[in-house]
């Protein structure tokens, strides 16, 4: 492992995430344009977010003035040199905190002071995954709206009259935009985990989100539930910014795991318009090989 060239990856790849958002959401928000009245308000909101996206990425500067946590996946063989890539990420993390690329978003709740560099306990959030391919190292920037909308569902719920099913949980994603409406800079993506447990259903939701929009989910079931949630959430009226319109959501990502008998949790992971993630595949010397 060369040390120089590990550290160049993960700035590159860090750097790209902040200030430019991928070709997926960037299409995506190209067609939600088509879908609105010109002139409208949605449409106007949509245009200013599409030429906010072009001008971050010609000046290489972050997307959002909330550059969001660190979330990142590391999926590796467990020899691959671990401790190298955390350090690689908490080095370059501290060091576009200081150009001003990364907002200084990382706060101790117990001393109520704010680290400055974007580390510290447990930040960032890396989690290492064991698996016989290539190194790949997935990073996200998720913004604070979108992680204050984000919830977890106990079911069954006799608010929304929410069973233990399928049907369920569709009520709970579109309850979710409901109750989110403005206030996670629609429009969003929602990544969704059915079953798990407390914990694993956050992790499985926000992984969701790594999940290119335009990809179709291998189980038949949960890929006709994603399309009939997004096309029902964007026919709510919610809109760009939650200030009305046909596009409230971009996409729908949703996975599953298997749950104890007594709990049926349904975890919700919004993610805003500005979805940012990127992924690098290295070689043993640290080297990107490809962006995937």
């Amino acid at each position: 492992m060369n040390r120089n060239l590990l550290d160049e990856s993960i700035y590159k790849l860090i750097r790209r995430t902040s200030t430019e958002l991928p070709a997926d959401v960037t299409y995506a928000i190209e067609e939600a344009l088509q879908q609105e009245t010109e002139a409208s308000i949605a449409y106007e909101t949509l245009d200013i977010i599409k030429q906010n996206a072009e001008l971050a990425a010609q000046g290489s500067q972050p997307i959002c003035q909330d550059t969001g946590a660190v979330f990142a996946v590391v999926k590796s063989r467990p020899e691959n040199f671990l401790p190298e890539i955390r350090e690689a990420i908490e080095q370059n993390i501290r060091k576009l905190t200081a150009e001003g690329i990364l907002r200084q978003n990382c706060v101790d709740p117990e001393t109520e002071t704010n680290t400055g560099d974007n580390t510290g306990r447990h930040a960032p959030q890396i989690h290492f995954r064991a698996w016989d391919g290539p190194t790949q190292i997935h990073i996200m920037l998720k913004g604070g709206g979108s992680e204050n909308v984000s919830t977890q569902y106990a079911l069954p719920d006799s608010n929304i009259q929410a069973g233990r099913d399928l049907e369920g949980a569709r009520r709970c994603m579109l309850d979710a935009v409901l109750q989110a409406q403005g206030k996670g800079c629609a429009p969003g993506i929602l990544g969704v985990c059915i079953g798990g447990d407390r914990a694993s259903g956050y992790l499985l939701a926000k992984e969701q989100l790594f999940r290119k929009l335009d990809d179709i989910n291998p189980v038949d079931d949960l890929a006709r539930l994603e399309e009939q949630v997004l096309c029902e959430a964007n026919s709510l009226g919610i809109g760009p910014m939650g200030l009305g319109g046909n596009t409230t959501l971009l996409g729908v990502k949703i996975g599953h795991a298997c749950r104890h008998p007594a709990c049926y949790f349904v975890t919700i992971s919004y993610s805003c318009w500005a979805t940012r993630r990127y992924a690098i595949e290295i070689d043993k010397k640290g080297e990107i090989q490809r962006w995937l």
